[in-house]
C-alpha cells in the first residue's frame, strides 16, 4: 500500500545541511517577541516558492506570517545563505555522480565573453551629407534642402 502522507517540504537530512549556514539570533529574555524558528520559515519559504502563493496570502496557521517569511528570505540572502547552500547542494551531487552534465548549458549572460569576438567598424557618420527624399516624390530627384534652410513646416 502506497503512503498517502505528503514529504516534508524540509527533511531532517536537508535541515541538517542548511541549519549550520544560518546566522545566529540567540534569544534575549525580555526583549522584544521570540523568533519564528529557522525551520519554520525555510519551509514556508519552500512553501511559496514552490506553491507560487503571494507572500502576503501565506497561511498564519503555518505558523508565521508572509512578511516574516520574506524579511527571514532577504535576511539570509544578504548573509550569502542561498549561495553557500547552492554549493554544498552541488558538491554533494557532484560527489555522488548525480549530475547529468549532457544536460549543462551555459548562459552567456552570467558568463563574461573573454574577448569578444569580431570587432564591428565604426559606422560613418552621414549628418551634413545631402541625400535624396526618400519619403515621397514623384520625380527621379527629390528636392533637397539647402544647408541653413529652415525646417519644413506640416501642413494639413
Amino acid at each position: 500500500m502506497e503512503d498517502t502522507m505528503s514529504k516534508p517540504l524540509v527533511p531532517d537530512e536537508l535541515w541538517a545541511l542548511v541549519e549550520p549556514l544560518l546566522p545566529k539570533h540567540p534569544y534575549v529574555p525580555g526583549v522584544g517577541k521570540p523568533r519564528v524558528p529557522d525551520r519554520v520559515c525555510l519551509t514556508g519559504i519552500l512553501f511559496v516558492l514552490k506553491t507560487g502563493l503571494p507572500w502576503e496570502d501565506f497561511p498564519q496557521e503555518m505558523g508565521c506570517c508572509g512578511m516574516t517569511l520574506w524579511n527571514r528570505l532577504n535576511e539570509w540572502r544578504e548573509a550569502g545563505v542561498w549561495d553557500q547552500l547552492h554549493r554544498l547542494l552541488l558538491d554533494k551531487l557532484r560527489g555522488a555522480d548525480e549530475i547529468d552534465f549532457s544536460r549543462v548549458i551555459v548562459d552567456s549572460a552570467s558568463i563574461r565573453a573573454v574577448h569578444g569576438g569580431k570587432k564591428r567598424d565604426r559606422t560613418p557618420w552621414t549628418a551634413g551629407k545631402t541625400a535624396r527624399n526618400t519619403i515621397s516624390s514623384s520625380m527621379p530627384m527629390a528636392c533637397l534642402l539647402p544647408s541653413g534652410s529652415p525646417e519644413p513646416i506640416a501642413t494639413t
